[in-house]
């Protein structure tokens, strides 16, 4: 297993316990040496290389584009030049924007809202072009809001979990944009993880050149998230309401028939469980 990461986001430490069966590579995915190198020899890619921020990418709109889309337009064509049967690409329900019809279907038109939502759409089409152009499998996998341990909380782009988890878990307040009322389809990493093993190894006939909602099929408001939290926690968390942030979207949740029929995807980890195993981790010694 060889893993390509430039590290601006993770965390080396997160490999630990796999370090022995991994081949690390630090690099960027737009350059093209590096991932020659990091193609060679390789059958199957797992693409999840992005900045992923809908705030960074109204503020960094151009460097946003660089990585998404022409990154993902470089391993394409690297992974095209090295022979690799599929690439599995980590695209993004943000590609819906604010569209008042839910849950979203893979057929809905897309209308990006965002930098990052035009970004990653991009991608999708380039791995669709690759698929019918020059034969290479490709999977596209909009992953709706994936949730979990090791989520960086600490970053003003961070997801909204991990900084209401660690908010909560302080004694603090947490923050919300808006009226809290808009909604979202919160997926755990476990049923993310289950989706891209089964888009890798799906009959190229019903996955190849295909886009698939990932997401757990149901949604909650923020409102009902923080309640969910104090829930789990047994105590109360404060709210503050802000104004609503450029780019964000009002609602979101997956209708995943298309992925359970041809990718045999079943999300196995609910909301509840998972809230209570994420907010294990993150109040365990690091």
């Amino acid at each position: 297993m060889r893993v390509l990461d430039d590290l601006s986001t993770g965390k080396l430490a997160n490999l630990d316990e796999v370090a022995a069966q991994v081949d690390l590579l630090k690099g960027d995915i737009r350059d093209e040496a590096i991932l020659d190198r990091a193609l060679a020899g390789i059958e199957l890619v797992f693409h999840e290389a992005a900045i992923a921020s809908v705030p960074r990418s109204l503020a960094e709109p151009l460097a946003n584009h660089d990585v998404n889309a022409t990154g993902t337009l470089r391993l394409l064509g690297a992974a095209q030049r090295a022979g690799v049967r599929r690439v599995v690409y980590a695209a993004s329900s943000s590609a819906y924007g604010d569209s008042p019809l839910s849950p979203k279907t893979e057929s809905m038109a897309t209308a990006p809202l965002s930098p990052y939502a035009a970004s990653k759409l991009a991608g999708e089409h380039y791995c669709q072009v690759y698929a019918g152009a020059y034969g290479l499998e490709t999977v596209c996998l909009r992953y709706f809001n994936i949730f979990g341990p090791r989520q960086d909380p600490r970053s003003e782009y961070a997801a909204v979990i991990p900084r209401f988890v660690t908010a909560a878990l302080a004694g603090q307040g947490v923050t919300i944009y808006g009226d809290g009322l808009q909604s979202r389809d919160f997926c755990h990493i476990d049923n993310v993880v289950q989706a891209n093993l089964r888009a890798a190894s799906a009959p190229a006939a019903q996955a190849s050149g295909r886009v698939f909602n990932i997401g757990s099929g149901a949604s909650i408001s923020l409102n009902e998230l923080v309640q969910t939290i104090e829930a789990c926690l047994g105590r109360r968390v404060p709210v503050t309401h802000e104004a609503p942030r450029p780019g964000d979207v009002k609602h979101s949740a997956a209708d995943i028939g298309a992925a359970r029929a041809q990718l045999d995807y079943q999300p196995q980890v609910a909301l509840d469980a998972g809230l209570r195993s994420t907010i294990e981790w993150y109040a365990s010694p690091k």
